[in-house]
């Protein structure tokens, strides 16, 4: 048997800690053995300088901790570069592991004062329309060797660093899209290979991004942070004689325009290859036409380091297909609705213009743009002529299956152009199958919705002229995407942008999207909504109990108060039930296209519902944290809220007000009915309305995450597979009858006889729609956390729907874990892996005695 291994630590959630923002970061690792039933005893970590000194040793911590253990140091000072390892000890009493490989990290700017740099504006008001990207650049001389250099650098807009001609770093859009009067991110960028002794020099692109340029729907507007786009650079350049020396964003740096004539995230680029100005960030160029810059205020938020990773370029893909219109444009077909941009090879002429619209599906044949509303999400490009030309927009993303290109000189070759994806560099930790085919495309109709949404904030749609983040969106979906990737860091520093848009509003309600890019004369619906605010308590819990961080509790708190606060208010003054103009079980199939919120499911019950089920989870974060008061206050309230949803909305049998699938889900699944009559009642009556609507779905936002799972606590899992299967329109499998190749926005967001809906909002690349894969995961394939961060699993798969087999994997923080079935004639034949320092529980069907089982593989028959 191979000894105990154990993995690199890591710092917080980081995959790439260089620049981090955290000045006692905890750490984890995994640990590897061939052993059953391992269980880690004791854990020691020894941390070291950059020369190798030893800064601090834990000894040996009697302990099974290995996820987000505390810093076993002094606090990191910031540029501060130090190596982790550790060693283990096992429950089979032998000694210690062998030391893990060091891992590095290195601390950002950790306070206001390590920036130097004053932030420099090339001028020029983004209020009236887009402006050309700028460049800006400055010539400097490095004296001697380097021992090390970092450019540490943000934008107010978004950025493309360069230095002695070469791109630093492969980020995408950065510094992204945060709360900009709150919270600007930096990034930090080892550049000590790209400096050179004698001159250098160092420059960037700067575009309007989502800063100044054009977002929100209903037109939108423009400048919404600020109307000038501005660079904050800092070069810490380290000699090998120990001296330093810092380039800086300053009056000496010059500006000029150059081909990106226009680039905006909704419209597109315009770019002219012609005012290419060859070597602009090269030391010696010809500055003439170059201006000066000016400086501007400092950034209104705080400069923060990224708590997750960036969007980056993930993949790339070929058309499948050219097509040609029934009006004789040419179109391509990439077989998959993507969210990224095209990369193009073309020669011709100089002047000569070729222009790409994208769009997600066709519509009588050619290419169908009105669901995309005010977003021309078009490229046009003027060659330069003289040989092959490479292009690939810089500052835009579209959401696209086909393109249409028009002007290409010459016959087009599909090998000259690829569709580049972009999203969050986010790792994949989740995978599931089974045995049809049609639920299997569901599934990666699920994950392709997710990349595509997951750009840098976690949005509703990446095509018309929104892509906001809305938190409706992610509140339903979250357990299905912190399945399927590793999203941590990602949505923790989403939820302190929340929080920090929540905590300044008068009333702490958090916005309907974040960052809040919808002014309140927009807001059709007032901005309180359950299901959407109650993202403030129900995503920290999500967070926690998936990846076992109690800091985010922590952190997010205050939010989870706030919110819970203040929806009790509003039942208080509506008497127990709090009323309004709700969005309540937005995109109920039943619903006109032109009214989304007219649900068969009262809003007033949904709000109830939710506010019960916040209480309750906002009560188990208190005891948790220690708040013991709190927590006794807030389980008050949630019995308080349960008493007033029964008393208003459920009769003695169990039957609901709103006789609908989503209200006898959240009854069943919020526990708010109390007695076992009531809940025999609810759940007899939605297995009778499942069948009565011919097992299609009944359900919008607030439904379906649920539905499932009320089926089997009603005791109808073949109900809920009868449901899964239903190919006709409304149902999961019906998009995916259509060729679907995402989740749509509306269940009919494309008619049978495959027209668009004619609502004003459609959108084909939409994930809240596919929180069902949650229930895939958990029931169908039977694997689920037992305890915060899979320190426990539950091992409890639900066999049906005529299915011969189904499984799921996820790469829990304590290492791979895995639950299928299969059938082999007449016997069921259930699998697990279980990681090493985790128990599971195991429940077979057929059998309500549940078992444990340490690490290691288990197979069992029925």
């Amino acid at each position: 048997m191979k000894p105990v291994q154990v993995t690199t630590p890591v710092f917080e959630h980081h995959r790439e800690p260089l620049g981090i923002g955290e000045a006692e970061p905890r750490l984890s690792w995994r640990t590897e053995t061939e052993a059953e039933n391992w269980q880690q005893t004791a854990y020691e970590l020894r941390v070291f300088a950059e020369d190798g000194t030893e800064l601090a040793a834990s000894g040996r911590v009697e302990s099974a901790d290995s996820v987000l253990v505390p810093w076993p140091g002094p606090a990191l000072r910031s540029r501060q570069r130090v190596a982790v390892r550790v060693r283990v000890w096992g429950s089979g009493g032998d000694g210690p592991s062998a030391w893990s490989e060091p891992a590095h990290a290195e601390a950002g700017l950790l306070r206001p004062d390590d920036w130097t740099a004053r932030p420099v504006t090339p001028g020029g008001s983004h209020a009236d329309g887009p402006r050309p990207v700028a460049l800006l650049r400055r010539e400097f001389t490095v004296r001697g060797p380097v021992a090390s250099a970092r450019l540490y650098t943000t934008a107010c807009g978004v950025y493309e660093a360069e230095l002695n001609g070469a791109r630093v770093g492969d980020h995408v859009l950065a510094p992204g899209w945060t709360s900009y009067a709150h919270r600007l991110r930096y990034q930090t960028f080892d550049v000590t290979a790209l400096l050179r002794e004698g001159p250098n020099a160092v420059g960037a692109l700067l575009g309007e991004g989502w800063y100044a340029g054009r977002i929100g729907f209903g037109g939108g507007r423009r400048a919404i942070w600020g109307e000038e786009t501005a660079l904050l650079a800092q070069l810490e350049i380290r000699y090998a004689d120990g001296s330093r020396e810092t380039v800086a964003t300053d009056r000496g740096w010059r500006a000029a325009t150059g081909p990106l004539l226009r680039s905006e995230i909704y419209d597109g680029e315009v770019y002219d290859a012609r005012l290419e100005r060859d070597g602009w960030s090269r030391p010696g160029h010809d500055t003439t036409g170059w201006g000066p810059v000016r400086h501007t205020a400092p950034p209104a938020g705080a400069l923060v380091a990224p708590t997750g990773p960036p969007v980056r370029r993930v993949r790339t893909v070929a058309p499948v297909e050219v097509i040609t219109t029934p009006s004789g444009r040419t179109v391509l077909d990439f077989g998959q609705n993507l969210v990224g941009r095209l990369r193009i090879t073309v020669s011709g002429p100089a002047g000569h213009t070729v222009t790409l619209r994208h769009a997600e599906v066709l519509e009588g044949g050619e290419l169908g743009v009105r669901p995309l509303r005010e977003a021309k999400a078009t490229d046009v490009y003027t060659l330069r002529g003289g040989g092959p030309e490479t292009y690939e927009p810089r500052f835009t993303f579209h959401g696209f299956r086909y393109a249409e290109v028009t002007g290409w000189p010459g016959p087009l070759d599909p090998a000259d152009v690829r569709a580049v994806v972009l999203h969050t560099d986010m790792a994949r930790t989740g995978w599931f199958s089974c045995s049809e085919p049609l639920v299997e495309r569901l599934h990666e109709n699920v994950v392709w919705s997710m990349r595509g949404n997951f750009l840098d904030i976690p949005t509703d749609c990446p095509q018309r002229d929104e892509r906001l983040g809305w938190t409706g969106d992610i509140q339903v979906f979250a357990p299905t995407a912190t399945f399927l990737y590793d999203c941590s860091g990602m949505l923790a520093g989403w939820l302190r942008d929340l929080a920090a848009e929540q905590l300044t509003h008068p009333e702490r309600v958090p916005p309907l999207v974040v960052p809040d890019a919808v002014p309140q004369e927009f807001e059709v619906f007032p901005r309180a909504q359950a299901v959407w605010a109650d993202v403030a308590v129900l995503l920290p819990w999500v967070l926690h109990q998936r990846f076992g961080d109690l800091g985010v509790l922590r952190d997010q708190y205050p939010s989870m108060r706030g919110w819970v606060e203040t929806a009790a208010r509003y039942a208080r003054e509506g008497g127990g039930v709090w009323h309004q103009r709700h969005l309540g079980d937005w995109l109920d199939p039943a619903a006109p296209p032109e009214s989304p919120e007219a649900a068969r499911t009262d809003g007033d019950l949904v709000a109830a519902a939710y506010l019960a089920r916040s209480a309750e989870v906002l009560a188990r974060t208190a005891r948790l944290l220690g708040e013991d008061d709190d927590a006794r206050r807030y389980e008050a309230l949630a019995k308080e809220a349960r008493a007033a949803f029964g008393e208003r909305f459920v009769t003695p049998a169990g039957r609901l007000s709103s006789d609908a699938q989503t209200a006898y889900a959240l009854a069943l699944c919020f526990a708010l009915l109390p007695t076992e009559r009531q809940r025999a009642g609810a759940g007899e009556r939605l297995a009778a309305i499942v069948r009565e609507a011919d097992f299609r779905i009944a359900t919008g936002f607030a439904g379906t995450p649920l539905i499932c799972d009320a089926l089997c606590e009603a005791g109808e899992p073949e109900l809920a597979y009868r449901m899964l299967l239903e190919r006709g329109c409304p149902s999961w499998l019906y998009p995916v009858t259509m060729g679907a190749t995402t989740i749509w926005e509306r269940w009919d967001s494309m008619l049978p006889d495959g027209t668009v809906n004619p609502g004003e909002m459609t959108s084909f690349n939409h994930y809240a729609l596919g929180a069902v894969a949650d229930w895939l995961h958990r029931t169908v394939a039977g694997l689920a956390p037992a305890a915060p961060g899979w320190r426990r699993l539950r091992i409890a798969p639900v066999p049906g729907g005529g299915l011969r087999h189904a499984g799921a994997a996820h790469l829990t923080p304590y290492g791979r874990a895995e639950a299928g079935w299969r059938y082999e004639g007449e016997r069921l034949v259930v699998e697990a892996l279980v990681p090493p320092n985790t128990r599971a529980e195991v429940r077979l069907p057929g059998d309500d005695r549940p078992f444990e089982v340490g690490s290691g593989r288990h197979t069992f028959t029925r």
